[in-house]
């Protein structure tokens, strides 16, 4: 195999593939990324056996070949090279020299006999939304799905499709993050739930242009995005998700309307004087015309006011300072609204149109000292 491609072009690529490279494996060849040619086009393929990513590049075929280089070393060398052309070249023996005006370098591939491609996956049912909305969506739910092992559905997000509403929802255990999207056509009913690592390495290599479409296809067993020239394939996570309707409530005692950068700016502080591991809540007193917010700590206590907008009962409640901030920080809004019951009951923060919803439990803080 012999190719000539632009350095930045080879570098995006196989950035991109390297996502799906494993780290963790007993079989090296999992390690790699295969550049193949064999169609008359440079592809390059990473497959870890959940997630594999595969993209097409630009540069001139010499030779047709198929080789499979180790991911590290092979980015590592792409990303130091001088920035003009890179020529790959292979032998039967599997050596690979890769050149870049003086630099040459010779590292020994694999011949990709074992290397696993894509899944072949039926792609029927599909929908399509901007790069932009999709990076959104995941960027406005990821930070509330957990990294416990033990409980599969939860490291991952349920996509829910009804009509021409996408739904995708994450949840801890502590918080449920929910965000709609109003798709440009009506869809038959889907529900599957898609890895969190899936999600994040997805959200790295998308453009976030508003005018960038991504295909989503659904299987009952995979999940496939295409956008630009790549192509991701990803296993899903099998089980039935929790019932999130019955977490939803409508009631409320307590209505308050609050700036949402004086609050996140608030919290902010307050987290000042809590130490990393600690377990500190943020004190919540809810007055006709204030909030009053409240932190005690090994290092010293703070206390702020600040003006809102309440209809409803008075109220004190505890929140972990965390859940709050990780909250507002992916609301665009000026202007947010809280619903809470009681001290004991979830808080929602949400918009009329129910666009975004975050359930927030609140914690005891009389038993913590």
């Amino acid at each position: 195999m012999k190719i000539v491609c632009s350095k930045s072009d080879l570098l995006n690529g196989v950035q991109i593939v390297s996502k799906a490279v494993s780290n963790k494996t007993t079989m090296s060849i999992l390690e790699c990324i295969m550049v193949d040619t064999t169609k008359g086009i440079i592809t390059l393929t990473a497959n870890n056996m959940d997630l594999a990513i595969e993209t097409v590049i630009e540069g001139e075929i010499i030779e047709r070949g198929a080789i499979a280089l180790d991911a590290k070393i092979f980015l590592e060398i792409v990303r130091k090279l001088p920035e003009s052309d890179i020529t790959i070249q292979t032998d039967s023996n599997y050596l690979t020299t890769i050149t870049c005006e003086k630099s040459k370098f010779n590292i020994i591939g694999k011949s990709g006999q074992d290397f696993s491609y894509l899944p072949a996956v039926e792609r029927e049912e599909s929908i399509r939304i901007s790069q932009f909305t999709l990076k959104e969506v995941i960027r406005q739910t990821i930070f509330s799905i957990s990294d416990n092992e033990n409980n599969k559905l939860m490291t991952g997000e349920l996509f829910e499709i009804n009509n021409n509403v996408l739904r995708v929802v994450s949840l801890d255990g502590f918080r449920v993050s929910i965000r709609k999207i109003e798709l440009k056509e009506s869809y038959s009913p889907k529900k599957v739930v898609v890895p969190g690592k899936t999600l994040n390495e997805i959200s790295k290599i998308l453009n976030g242009n508003a005018d960038s479409i991504v295909t989503i296809y659904f299987n009952p067993k995979h999940i496939v995005f295409e956008f630009d020239n790549t192509v991701v394939v990803s296993r899903l996570i099998e089980g039935e998700y929790y019932k999130i309707d019955q977490m939803l409530s409508s009631d409320y005692e307590t209505k308050v309307k609050i700036n949402k950068k004086e609050l996140l700016n608030c919290i902010d502080r307050a987290t000042l004087l809590v130490k990393e591991g600690d377990k500190k809540p943020i004190i919540i007193s809810i007055n006709d015309e204030n909030m009053e917010l409240k932190i005690n700590s090994t290092l010293g206590s703070m206390n702020e006011e600040i003006d809102i907008h309440k209809s409803g009962k008075d109220l004190m409640i505890g929140f972990n300072p965390k859940f709050l901030i990780d909250s507002l920080k992916v609301i665009d809004e000026e202007e947010i609204t809280m619903f809470m019951v009681n001290s004991k009951a979830p808080c929602f923060i949400k918009d009329e149109e129910e666009s975004y919803i975050y359930l927030i439990l609140p914690v005891n803080f009389t038993t913590v000292s």
